[in-house]
């Protein structure tokens, strides 16, 4: 009788890791999104806000943070991965 293998229970390392790199990709632009609304929240003791150059620090400060993340985040994803695929030396 031949034996059957089951498929690993975890996902490989590598995958797993892309898989994780991939979602962080796909959130970066909605959590840019809310942290920019932030300032809105912002209150002042005259009830009307932060002072513009504050904001403008913060958004510019925010923007560059950005686009630091998403060009880690590009770097580190790998474009050949196949999201299905599995790989036996990822297992160790």
């Amino acid at each position: 009788m031949a034996r059957v293998t089951k498929p690993p229970v975890f996902l490989a390392r590598a995958s797993y890791r892309q898989r994780r790199l991939r979602d962080a990709a796909r959130l970066l632009p909605v959590v840019a999104g809310v942290l920019m609304m932030l300032p809105l929240l912002w209150p002042r003791a005259d009830g009307s806000g932060q002072p513009t150059s504050v904001v403008l620090i913060y958004l510019f400060v925010l923007w560059v943070v950005v686009i630091g993340l998403a060009l880690l985040l590009s770097r580190l994803i790998d474009p050949d991965h196949e999201p299905g695929a599995t790989n036996v030396e990822d297992l160790r």
